[in-house]
């Protein structure tokens, strides 16, 4: 009987084996086979480095005056200096450590919430789906901004609750889709076979499910970041966030109230919205490039003259009319 046993266990143990070296390669072949994958994962890994180093490399104080008031960019000052006299590269270098953490703790939050309603409503259903959903439902439809700027006023300006308002807000399009796809993945046989052995909610939560829905809440996680740090912009940019913190927002808010459009000096605002405008792109393009390699479907072709010609009929050569 072990003779008759040995055929069919191996070919099973080596699928399990070829599925999780799939799972662990998955995004290496994303940042291989597309290059906005890799454009975007190398801007975002730049700005992470940049504000992880930046209290070292930073070429003066972000909080003293080292120069004159909206000095032009020379030779000592790269990007001149602000309304204060403080060197605009270092403010953005120490803005942007600030506004990286509120954009990834925000989507943290986020992800968790978005993520638990998501497997809890699609693997249960029923009643528990009903209400999860009624709930996102009403979320769903409140403005963003809005319903942020509502918070953050009866909150407080505080950097906490600016993270908790953002992370409040950005889980309920995660919710969804993660309900989506678990509802999807719950149906599919391994699921049915760890249930007819025995197995708890708990464990095929854990060892089935998640794991087929990780990737696509890796790649709404890279999109939350973006939208996140939008937010905590407009946020601190409204006067809605802790006014004792730099962070990218808050130096086009001060840019804005003390007259440096006016005052002709485009580097107090340019390299500031560059800055928010490169993470965000970098975030959308990574996080595209995972979703597409996820659902294939998502991809949209275009004809081209390489890739689309006439081919001769099946028995005719070349020259046949």
């Amino acid at each position: 009987m072990s003779l008759t046993l040995e055929p069919v266990v191996e070919p099973a143990a080596s699928a399990s084996d070829g599925l999780s070296r799939r799972r662990r390669g998955f995004f290496l072949e994303v940042l291989r086979e597309r290059k906005a994958a890799a454009i975007g994962l190398g801007i975002i890994v730049f700005f992470i480095v940049l504000s992880i180093v930046a209290p070292y490399i930073s070429p003066y104080s972000a909080s003293t005056q080292t120069c004159a008031v909206y000095a032009p960019p020379s030779l000592h000052h790269l990007l001149g200096c602000d309304d204060g006299g403080i060197d605009m590269l270092s403010e953005l270098m120490q803005g942007g450590r600030i506004s990286l953490l509120v954009g990834f703790a925000a989507t943290f939050v986020a992800m968790v919430i978005g993520g638990g309603v998501g497997i809890l409503s699609g693997y249960f259903g029923r009643w528990v789906d009903v209400v999860l959903m009624r709930i996102t439902d009403y979320l769903l439809v409140i403005p963003d901004l809005v319903f942020a700027m509502v918070i953050a006023d009866v909150w407080g300006a505080n950097l906490f609750h600016v993270i908790m308002v953002i992370g409040i807000l950005e889980w309920t399009s995660t919710a969804r889709i993660i309900r989506a796809q678990v509802m999807s993945v719950k149906e599919r046989v391994f699921v049915k076979r760890a249930r007819s052995v025995g197995a708890g909610h708990t464990r095929i939560i854990v060892k089935h499910v998640l794991p087929q829905v990780g990737p696509l809440l890796i790649a709404n996680t890279v999109l939350t970041v973006a939208v996140a740090i939008y937010l905590e912009t407009a946020l601190a940019f409204l006067g809605l966030e802790d006014p004792s913190v730099t962070t990218w927002g808050t130096i086009l808010e001060h840019a804005f109230e003390r007259t440096a459009i006016t005052s002709g000096a485009w580097w107090a605002i340019v390299p500031d919205g560059f800055a928010i405008a490169a993470v965000i792109v970098g975030c959308f393009l990574f996080g595209q490039a995972i979703e597409d390699a996820l659902n294939p479907r998502l991809k949209v072709s275009h004809l081209s003259i390489r890739s689309w010609r006439l081919r001769t009929l099946v028995g005719r050569g070349p020259d046949a009319i």
